[in-house]
């Protein structure tokens, strides 16, 4: 897989609106795939946060009032996270929001394909950052049987060096397998 048919693939509109619903909280997150052997980043948590304490995740986290629009919450948030700067202009488009069960936060997550990234630095919410090769990655989707796991229709899980990726990170990866998928890309 060519990070030009991957661009082919998830370029869509972006709708980065921040629309309250009353009932979720509202985060976003950013989806970077880069490299000529495309690689897909994400984050692990410290053990000691409050919520979502050890999981991986994508960087991204919480809208706040002064953001214009969910898309610029998740380019903040990578830039404070992992001290990556992503323009709009780089960001092509935009997953499905899913729900987090256990904190009930909305999320969007916009993806950006970029050919190659500088040296990533974590700020004190990111214990560690993975840069995965995307292919065989995605290959590891499984559905969730871990009864710790509250479950819900689509609950999946991924694998990467024995780390276990679920909840609703995998469910935006979940999106991205099937959309491969139709394009027989994976």
């Amino acid at each position: 897989m060519k990070l030009q048919q991957l661009k082919d693939v998830f370029s869509d509109k972006i709708l980065p609106e921040a629309k309250q619903d009353g009932t979720s909280k509202l985060a976003a997150v950013m989806i970077v795939i880069y490299g000529s052997e495309p690689k897909i980043i994400m984050t692990e948590r410290p053990k000691s946060m409050n919520q979502h304490a050890g999981e991986i995740s994508f960087p991204g986290g919480k809208w706040k009032d002064d953001d214009n629009d969910l898309l610029e919450t998740a380019i903040r948030e990578t830039k404070e996270e992992i001290d990556l700067d992503i323009r709009r202009d780089q960001v092509i488009g935009q997953l499905a929001p899913v729900t987090t069960l256990n904190s009930g936060f909305k999320i969007t997550g916009f993806i950006s394909i970029l050919d190659d990234i500088p040296k990533l630095s974590s700020n004190a919410e990111i214990e560690t950052i993975f840069q995965i090769p995307i292919t065989s990655f995605l290959k590891t989707l499984a559905d969730d049987t871990d009864p710790n796991h509250r479950s819900i229709q689509e609950m999946f899980t991924l694998t990467h060096n024995n780390k276990i990726i679920w909840g609703a990170s995998a469910r935006m990866l979940k999106q991205m397998v099937d959309v491969l998928s139709t394009k027989r890309l994976l």
